[in-house]
């Protein structure tokens, strides 16, 4: 059998027919559609680069998001920026529960953990919106 490029898996290695693979990037889209599926989640975080990327009119889907992905499992970590006036634990751990049951039903995957990294906070303003974000 070929060597798999680094970013693709082998998630069911079992079936008979053959093998299931997903790329990283898939599980990045799934997780960061899934996060910000929540309200009080302003979007999330990706940096100088996303911001630059966003600018020139280009979507990242993946932006703010790490993942591991092994045979049968994964971890994520998600940079996400919260809507101001939320409860921050609160609206994390709904983040935690959406990606873990998107992830889980529709790449047959365990996700071990979801980590939130709150990078900042989205503020609404009279004529614009602010985004702070923490060093």
């Amino acid at each position: 059998m070929d060597k798999l490029p680094k970013d693709i898996q082998i998630v069911d290695s079992e079936n008979t027919i053959g093998s299931i693979r997903i790329a990283d990037e898939v599980v990045a889209i799934i997780a960061g559609l899934a996060a910000t599926e929540v309200p009080g989640v302003a979007g999330m975080s990706g940096g100088l680069a996303g911001g630059i990327a966003e600018m020139l009119g280009r979507k990242n889907l993946t932006r703010g998001i790490k993942v591991e992905v092994g045979e049968r499992q994964a971890a994520i970590d998600l940079f996400i920026i919260v809507e101001y006036g939320v409860k921050i634990p609160e609206i994390a751990w709904r983040v935690q529960e959406n990606v873990k049951k998107a992830l889980e039903s529709m790449t047959g995957l365990d996700v071990l953990e979801v980590n939130i990294h709150v990078q900042g906070v989205k503020i609404a303003g009279e004529d614009k919106e602010e985004e702070v974000r923490v060093k």
